[in-house]
């Protein structure tokens, strides 16, 4: 059954100076799904989120979020209207403690602050363990856990996730990923930018493949693993 489109992106350009980074992108995103975009590093995708959450200007086309139109919103207005993103490189406050990092989470959604901390912590066991430990000492598994604690402390209707492989052990990945997917067994929606494509689309249902700036293929992320296309470039595999 087709879901209805809570993000909803129709030809967005972006350069960077003389150079294109995103060249007439159009994607959509159902509530409830996870929504894959794989590519190599350089193919757009980070550029892509910091688009639809206004750190990076639009030069045209529109993106639509529960039906609004956000293309050219300060950033602070698309993330208390329910975006949130969790960047590339588990980026925390090294300084603060983890209980700080997941206060400064809840700044646009604090009368549920104490709601949405259980439910971190229920997700997260360890971090309500390591509350009060300086967020630098973590590992790198248990910052990125942090980051994404972080970011569902404003209770978002969407969660962007950039990345979260990026640097950690394959144990730590498959943690990870297992992680996004009872996240969204709970109902969020996620649009989910990564490299090991392998890993985004056995936990997505639908994804896009971005090269150079462009969405050059799409599909249910079965078909995609099911492409030639694909399973040589980016599955390591032609059979």
């Amino acid at each position: 059954m087709k879901k209805n489109n809570i993000l909803k992106i129709k030809d967005i350009s972006v350069s960077y100076g003389p150079i294109r980074a995103l060249n007439n992108i159009s994607l959509g995103v159902g509530e409830g799904e996870i929504v894959v975009l794989i590519g190599a590093n350089g193919a757009g995708k980070t550029t892509l989120l910091k688009a639809i959450l206004g750190i990076q200007e639009v030069q045209s086309g529109n993106i639509l979020f529960l039906g609004n139109d956000i293309t050219r919103k300060a950033t602070d207005k698309i993330v208390s209207s329910g975006i949130c993103l969790i960047p590339e490189g588990h980026v925390i406050f090294s300084s603060m403690t983890v209980l700080e990092n997941l206060q400064l989470g809840a700044y646009y959604n604090t009368r549920e602050m104490n709601k949405n901390l259980k439910r971190v912590f229920d997700w997260f066991p360890i971090l309500r363990e390591r509350s009060n430990q300086i967020g630098g000492t973590l590992s790198g598994g248990e910052q990125q856990m942090l980051a994404i604690g972080r970011g569902l402390m404003s209770n978002p209707k969407l969660v962007m996730v950039d990345e979260p492989s990026l640097g950690l052990a394959p144990k730590l990945v498959s943690e990870i990923f297992n992680i996004l997917i009872e996240l969204n067994k709970e109902g969020y929606t996620i649009l989910l930018a990564e490299q090991n494509a392998k890993k985004a689309l056995e936990c997505g249902n639908r994804g896009y493949v971005m090269e150079t700036g462009k969405i050059v293929i799409q599909g249910t992320t079965q078909e995609l693993m099911n492409n030639l296309e694909v399973r040589q470039a980016y599955l390591g595999s032609s059979i």
